[in-house]
């Protein structure tokens, strides 16, 4: 297989950790995207979760047979500008629901939250293998007066990536690890630490199937300490998910991904679990 199409095709794989995640919004990846070349993301998720790591990492339920569940959909894109800049951008739309057993039985909220544009530069490569990118990031919250749909602050994250490939026997692998310092502004904005490992391997020589395991958390912190149900408005919690994912390309424009993953561990976050699907479309305009 060329390098060109070696690095078409890890260009959707490097998208997968954008929508593997529930809370975790990343978009990361050393692998360059070639100038001109637009990459559309649509992908759909579910979130559940029943219990609880309190603020000493002790699990329990959720109160009254608590249930917490939210349907996320969210568009991402990401344009090769040049051969050093690539731009990106990601606008969701989430729907929330609780259900207890006492009143009252269930609350909901919807709406779109917090909108994600970047700035990634891609720093350098060692023999077109193993490639470092740098990213800055800004959040822009897409709603008012809504405190189950995000902190409503806006914030700014720089993020480092590294990504390469290899091989396993005669199957190729591909690696991605990005560690990035997130700042809300605003009363009590938290500042955190975003972190992911991506080990994928290719079952086909064209790329066609791939199966990948992800581990990615979050550690945030901020002198608001108070819970929700709802993990995108706590302010000061810990979690470590790991994740499973297949993809499938159709062609060299069309692939399509899905994944699950599960809360491993945390501290006043919701134990939660997550499915992803999401269909990523290239497009070539130089």
């Amino acid at each position: 297989m060329s390098l060109l199409k070696t690095i078409t095709k890890l260009s959707f794989l490097t998208l997968v950790l954008f929508i593997t995640a529930q809370s975790v919004s990343y978009a990361d990846g050393g692998f360059p995207v070639r100038p001109g070349r637009l990459l559309i993301a649509p992908s759909v998720s579910y979130f559940f979760a029943n219990s609880q790591w309190d603020s000493t990492g002790v699990k329990k339920a959720f109160a009254n047979n608590g249930r917490f569940s939210s349907v996320g959909v969210t568009l991402y894109a990401e344009y090769g500008i040049s051969r050093k800049f690539a731009a990106v951008a990601s606008v969701p739309f989430v729907y929330n629901m609780y259900t207890q057993n006492t009143a009252p039985t269930s609350t909901n909220s919807s709406g779109l939250a917090d909108m994600e544009t970047g700035l990634r530069y891609y720093l350098a490569n060692i023999d077109f293998i193993y490639y470092f990118s740098i990213q800055g990031t800004a959040i822009t919250p897409l709603y008012s007066n809504n405190a189950s749909l995000g902190y409503g602050q806006e914030g700014a994250e720089l993020k480092l990536a590294f990504s390469g490939t290899g091989k396993l026997g005669t199957l190729s692998t591909y690696f991605n690890a990005a560690d990035g310092i997130r700042q809300y502004f605003g009363t009590n904005g938290p500042i955190q630490n975003r972190y992911n490992a991506t080990f994928g391997l290719s079952l086909d020589e064209e790329y066609e199937n791939q199966i990948s395991a992800t581990v990615s958390g979050i550690y945030s912190q901020s002198n608001d300490k108070r819970f929700s149900v709802i993990p995108e408005t706590n302010k000061d919690f810990s979690f470590l998910q790991a994740s499973i994912g297949f993809g499938h390309s159709f062609t060299r424009e069309t692939s399509l991904f899905l994944s699950g993953g599960r809360f491993l561990t945390g501290r006043n976050t919701g134990i939660g679990t997550s499915v992803s699907l999401a269909f990523i479309y290239r497009l070539d305009y130089r």
